[in-house]
């Protein structure tokens, strides 16, 4: 993304409780911490990220995933016919192993056996500045890609046979604009989740984020927190817009779960979404749609695995019903 663009979604980190804890040795490149999750800005004027956002915009580029072994993994994906990709790299600084991923991504891969495994201290300088104001963000629970409808099972088939993933159940979510796709793949232990959707209707938001995006992409990331209300109030004070959810989701929830008023006002409150699986809870909340129609998902699990697919048709009209009021700003 280019400077302006950079400093506005700089903001919002900061915003979402993240601390700039590292600057690339060579490149206009800053790190951005919160416990486990690290997520990287890149404005540098040459390279692939610059050339991914001439072509997208200011999007997400590339993934880095944590394997047993960072050369293994790059050689069995070009065994299965992925393209490897490498570019320039300066004095001292790794050359991490990547290959391409939806879209035209990367998708690169690190590991604790080799000096892949200090990436962070060997690429990155140190910076010392005030800490933002943590908002309880522990790590990253899901990152969500939209595609073409005709390229998931391409993608399905991709993940599952280049890493140790199984599939869930494909699912029909309802949009205002037609009906989505959406099909998870996760490793066993839930480390990793990716949720693929698609749709073959144009209206959809999951379509239009192809189109604003020119391509298939990361649409949104969920975070996950050990307190979602906390989170919320955290978020609130650090000036974060959370996406308002309609007064009539709450007056449904009094009838078909067990909560109280009172639990149910807190959720209206903070724009908290529910769902249960017997005894397992799940809340979730959502940003404001940015560039592109990106943002940012918080999750709280109590023993809940699934994604809160009941609630993603009234996330979805939330969305939809604002999408016109905003100007969508380039990051």
């Amino acid at each position: 993304m280019d400077e302006e663009a950079a400093a506005h979604f700089e903001t919002l980190l900061r915003g979402l409780g993240f601390s700039r804890t590292g600057t690339h040795r060579s490149k206009s490149v800053n790190r951005w911490q919160q416990r486990d999750i690290n997520i990287v800005v890149n404005s540098d004027k040459e390279g692939f990220a610059h050339s991914f956002n001439i072509t997208h915009g200011s999007s997400v580029c590339a993934l880095a995933l944590k394997v047993d072994d960072a050369t293994a993994a790059v050689d069995r994906a070009v065994r299965l016919l992925d393209q490897p990709f490498r570019q320039a790299v300066g004095p001292g600084e790794l050359d991490i192993p990547a290959v391409r991923g939806v879209g035209g991504s990367l998708l690169y891969f690190i590991d604790d056996q080799s000096a892949l495994g200090r990436n962070w201290d060997v690429d990155f300088k140190p910076v010392t500045e005030h800490p933002g104001r943590e908002a309880g963000l522990v790590a990253i629970d899901h990152v969500s890609q939209s595609m073409q409808y005709e390229e998931m099972l391409t993608w399905l088939l991709f993940y599952t046979s280049l890493l140790d993933l199984v599939k869930r159940p494909s699912q029909a979510v309802v949009d205002p604009g037609g009906i989505v796709r959406s099909q998870v793949v996760e490793t066993r232990d839930g480390t990793l989740r990716i949720a693929l959707n698609a749709s073959q209707s144009r209206h959809t938001l999951s379509s239009r984020f192809l189109d604003e995006l020119f391509g298939s992409g990361v649409q949104h990331i969920a975070l996950a927190t050990n307190d979602i209300f906390a989170t919320a109030e955290q978020l609130r004070a650090n000036g974060v817009e959370i996406l308002p959810i309609p007064e009539n989701y709450y007056d449904d929830l009094e009838t078909r779960t067990d909560l109280t008023t009172e639990q149910i006002a807190g959720l209206k409150a903070a724009n908290i979404l529910y769902d249960q699986e017997g005894s397992a809870e799940f809340f979730q909340l959502y940003t404001r749609t940015i560039d592109n129609g990106f943002f940012f998902e918080i999750v709280e699990r109590r023993g809940y695995t699934g994604f809160g697919a009941v609630n993603a048709p009234i996330r979805l009209a939330a969305q939809t019903r604002l999408a016109p009021l905003q100007s969508m700003p380039r990051l």
